[in-house]
Order: C-alpha cells, then sequence, then structure tokens
C-alpha cells in the first residue's frame, strides 16, 4: 500500500512531498496560535521552538523550497491540463491553491522581509498586535484557513487510497475543524490581552518601540513590495493560464469531430480510440470487457467516415465475424478515427450509471462448487425451521475455511454454495483454493462428529473444484444486477461436483488446479471425464475425503490476498 500512495512520477510525488512539508508547517502554526488559550510564555515558547526548525538555514530551504516547488508545479499543472472539467473537490482546491498566494504575499512581506530587513520583531504577540487594530486580522485568519482546507483536501485525496484511511475520516474531520478553532480562539485571546496592554496610557509608544515597528516609509516600502509580488504571481498565473490555451487551440487543430446518432457531437484529440474519446466526453458507451477487445457490447455502426478508417486488426475481425456484424459495424475500442466520423451505437444504455456499473471483469480464478448428499431426502422429515438451523449450523462449520484461506462464498444455491477465490494472480487462488477443500475435509469431520454427538446423522457433501478463465461482472437489470461470474469454467467446477455423487468421492479436483497452483507434477493418477455442457474432457482427481488433499498436494499454507 506504501507503494500505491507514492505512485506517479516525479511531478507528482514532488508535489505531494512538497505539499506535506508546508501542510505539517501550517499544522504547527495554528497549534502556535492555539497555544495563545494557556499564556503569553506558551504562546511564545511553541514560537522559538518552532522557529528553531524554520529559522535555520537547511529549514529555510526544506520551507521555501516546498513553497516554490508546490506553487510552481501547481502552475505547470494548470498549463498542461488537457481539459479544466474537474469534479467539485478538485475544482474547490485548485481555487483555495490559487488564493494562497494572494493572501500569504503580503504576510510574508510584512512578517519574515520586515523582520530581515527592517529588523522589525516578528514574536506572535506582536504580528497578532499589529492584525487587531487593523481589518487584516481577518484576511490573515482566513488566509491560515484558506491553507488548512486546501491541505486536509490534498490529504484526503491521497490517504483514500489506503484501507486504514477509511476508518479514521470521521476522527480527522474531528481534528480538522477542531485545530483552526482552537487557532482562532487563541488568536482572539492573544488579541484581547495585547489591545489591552496597548491602550493603556504611555503603553502604546513603549510596545512600538520594544518590537520595532516599522515607520511611515518603511510601511510604504513594504506595501509597495507586496504589490509588486501580487503583479509577479498574476504575471505567472495569467502565463500558465494563457500557455493552457495555447495548447488547447493546438490540440484542437489536431482534433477530430465525432457525431453519435441520438447523442451529442464532440471533439476529441486524435490518437484516441471512439471509446476512450466516449469516456472523456461523458458520453454513456457500454464496454463490459473494458476496451480490451474481448466483447462486441461497445460495437457501433459507422454511417459517415468508413472509409476513412483502417481495416479491422485480426482480433477484432474475428470478435465481429463471430456477431455476424455488418460490414460497416467497428469496435469503438479498436478505432482510432483520424478524420470526421458518424456513428450509432449498437448498444445503447439507459442511464450513465449503467454503463459503469456494468463493466466486466475477465480473471483466472479458483472456483469451488458444494452440494450436501441426500439433503432433500433427509429435510423431508424435518420441520421447516429445523431444516434451516441445520444449513446454518453447517454453514458456520465451514464457510470460514472458505474466507481463511482467502475466498468468498459467492451465492447459496440452497443446500450448496458457490466460492470464489480472486486472489493477486492465478497461482494464489488456485492454492488458496486448494487449502480450502482440504480444511473443509477436516471441518466437515468436526462438525459430524458434534452431530454424533447429539445423536444425528453425520452430512455428507460433494465439492468440485476447477480453474480456468471467468468473466466477473453485474449482471440483471438497471435496479438490480448483482455482481456474478460467467463462462466455461464455472460449468466444468458444477459438473465435477456433480459427478461426485455418481462416484461416491467428496471431492473432484481438476488438473487445471494444480497446474495453476504450480504443482505440475504430482505423482497422482488423473482420471478423464466427458462432462455434460463442457467442450472438452476434463481430467480430474476423485478424493474419498477432501482432508487427504494435503497427503496429495503437500502444505498449502498460501496466505489469502
Amino acid at each position: 500500500m506504501a507503494q500505491a500512495l507514492w505512485q506517479g512520477n516525479w511531478i507528482h510525488r514532488s508535489r505531494l512531498a512538497s505539499g506535506l512539508v508546508l501542510f505539517t508547517f501550517a499544522l504547527f502554526h495554528f497549534l502556535n496560535i492555539a497555544a495563545g488559550l494557556v499564556s503569553p510564555e506558551l504562546l511564545e515558547s511553541v514560537q522559538h521552538a518552532r522557529k528553531a526548525v524554520t529559522s535555520n538555514p537547511p529549514g529555510q530551504i526544506v520551507l521555501y523550497g516546498a513553497f516554490v516547488v508546490h506553487g510552481g508545479l501547481a502552475l505547470w499543472q494548470v498549463a498542461m491540463r488537457r481539459t479544466l472539467r474537474m469534479a467539485f473537490s478538485q475544482w474547490l482546491q485548485m481555487v483555495l491553491g490559487i488564493l494562497i498566494p494572494v493572501q500569504l504575499i503580503q504576510h510574508v512581506v510584512n512578517t519574515n522581509y520586515a523582520d530581515r530587513v527592517f529588523d522589525v520583531e516578528d514574536e506572535m504577540s506582536s504580528v497578532i498586535l499589529m492584525l487587531w487594530s487593523s481589518p487584516e486580522a481577518l484576511q490573515q485568519y482566513l488566509l491560515l484557513l484558506v491553507v488548512w482546507v486546501h491541505g486536509c483536501i490534498g490529504l484526503h485525496m491521497w490517504l483514500r487510497l489506503a484501507r486504514w484511511w477509511r476508518p479514521l475520516v470521521p476522527y480527522m474531520i474531528g481534528l480538522a475543524v477542531l485545530i483552526p478553532s482552537l487557532a482562532l480562539a487563541g488568536f482572539v485571546t492573544e488579541g484581547r490581552r495585547m489591545w489591552s496592554l496597548f491602550a493603556e496610557d504611555g503603553l502604546a509608544a513603549q510596545i512600538m518601540e520594544d518590537y520595532n515597528w516599522p515607520d511611515a516609509t518603511e510601511m510604504a516600502h513594504l506595501a509597495a513590495l507586496s504589490r509588486t509580488s501580487l503583479w509577479v504571481f498574476a504575471g505567472l498565473l495569467a502565463f500558465a493560464l494563457s500557455l493552457y490555451y495555447l495548447r488547447r487551440l493546438i490540440q484542437r487543430s489536431r482534433s477530430v469531430r465525432v457525431t453519435y446518432v441520438d447523442g451529442p457531437q464532440i471533439t476529441a484529440d486524435r490518437g484516441l480510440t471512439l471509446l476512450e474519446m466516449s469516456q472523456m466526453k461523458a458520453i454513456p458507451h457500454p464496454s463490459l470487457c473494458g476496451g480490451k477487445g474481448r466483447c462486441t457490447t461497445c460495437r457501433v455502426a459507422v454511417l459517415a467516415g468508413l472509409e476513412d478508417l483502417p481495416a479491422p486488426s485480426s482480433a477484432e475481425a474475428r470478435s465481429l465475424m463471430a456477431v455476424n456484424a455488418a460490414d460497416n459495424v467497428r469496435l469503438a475500442c479498436q478505432i482510432r478515427p483520424t478524420a470526421a466520423l458518424t456513428v450509432k451505437r449498437v448498444y445503447s444504455p439507459k442511464g450513465r450509471r449503467r454503463v459503469h456499473s456494468a463493466q466486466g471483469e475477465e480473471k483466472t480464478i479458483a472456483i469451488l462448487f458444494l452440494d450436501i448428499r441426500g439433503f432433500t431426502a433427509r429435510s423431508a422429515g424435518l420441520l421447516p425451521y429445523d431444516v434451516v438451523f441445520l444449513l446454518n449450523r453447517f454453514f458456520d462449520a465451514i464457510v470460514p475455511e472458505v474466507t481463511r484461506a482467502g475466498g468468498t462464498v459467492d451465492k447459496y444455491m440452497g443446500d450448496g454454495m458457490l466460492a470464489l477465490f480472486e486472489t493477486h494472480d492465478p497461482a494464489s487462488s488456485a492454492r488458496s483454493a486448494l487449502a480450502a477443500a482440504a480444511n473443509i475435509g477436516v471441518a466437515l469431520a468436526r462438525f459430524n462428529r458434534v452431530l454424533a454427538s447429539e445423536g444425528e446423522e453425520p452430512v455428507r457433501i460433494g465439492m468440485g473444484l476447477h480453474a480456468g478463465t471467468v468473466v466477473l461482472g453485474e449482471i440483471g437489470t438497471v435496479d438490480n444486477a448483482p455482481r456474478t461470474l460467467i463462462g466455461s469454467a464455472v460449468n466444468a467446477a458444477s459438473r465435477l461436483e456433480a459427478m461426485t455423487k455418481e462416484l461416491g468421492v467428496e471431492l473432484l479436483v481438476s488438473r487445471e488446479v494444480f497446474d495453476t497452483a504450480g504443482l505440475p507434477d504430482l505423482a497422482v493418477r488423473f482420471e478423464t471425464f466427458e462432462l455434460r455442457g463442457v467442450d472438452e474432457p476434463v481430467d480430474a482427481l476423485p478424493l474419498p475425503r477432501a482432508s487427504s488433499l494435503d497427503a496429495v498436494a503437500g502444505p498449502l499454507t498460501d496466505p489469502p490476498d
């Protein structure tokens, strides 16, 4: 997960690292002001401790370097954006980022610069007093608030990739509100205290002398420097925006126009596939395989501009031939328009949400079917509530072995179930499934011993275990589309489970499972089965007791993904 948090090119990483430095500085700046709630002495002590880090040369290099890097890369990314369409949170963060220098420049000039050039005392009490009697007090607090909100949004957008962050979000929101609130309270407390001293007869001049407040000439110099710095920033921002619009003009001259029947007309960059254009322009366009050319759900009828498209590749031609597509039908994920095009989507989705939720995923995984043998006859003599009670006890005994091995129960089917093992790769999926099957055998024997102690008949099961490529996706209506899987591998696993009844064994494991798990050279004898609805014969290993699988394949203790 740490690698995922730091993924990206050097620009993204530099912005992240510099942003974390600035956010840390803002955090301790808030805490410094909040110390005014306790006492002036604590306010001063915290500032001295903070300045011990930020006022020495290495600290200043890190702090000001982070400010230059973060601000410069932000302007660069504005100039390099492909579009200004973005989520509200991104817009808010960008606007706040632009407002920060507008407010920060004056603050830095009147504190840090004034201290270095005119030897003006920049103690926190002095700064708060100077701000207290002017409208800039609210402005400077809003500056800190803008920096804080900007940083909190960035921090959340970064850490939301981590699983551990989501449970902490409510507490972090509380802290995000509490810290600036305490800072405001500390600012008000210290401002009132200093102003009461400043208002006493004879103390105003003494305080101004002690803090070496700038005179009129120095104030005019500071104001002029602030204005100049603001114009420099405005020029840089205008330059970044000019670059953005210049790039857009150049891109538009190299773009292509696509007209959708029963849809909008768009202009997109050349080099993109038609499906990518649809997704970029938020146009609903089905694509169950995710744009890999493994399905035909994204196909379109090209009504104009077909002659400007290259001939279909062999893979696209095979897919189109499989559905007997007309000559003018192409796959949107495979064509890259270079001239004006008019198309009609063959499958027009009923809503944008359905397009995204219906995406399919192709994976190679292990599949386990399990069924209780003779349960129909057994349940005939039981009351309905007793049937439910027995089934729940049974599943309570064996399902933990599935989840412990890294699998999930996809669905329960009366007295049976379907389990999937979606791990990080096919090998670990197969090994997890083998471990689960063996442990289910052990758990079943333990469960039957409990039944025997209660005077009940033991439960017998049959399991079919197979590995292969399946398509996982949401199948159903727009309002009710549960996630499920399809593919010949599913049918094969189901038929293997049914075959265990004829053989009188607990488990049938296909050779594909062992091969996928990296165990191809086992000293066992596979049997070949002709399974109904399965095109090719399947080699599988029958085991009278599933618990004996460990003895056949060795220890299967791979941790789940």
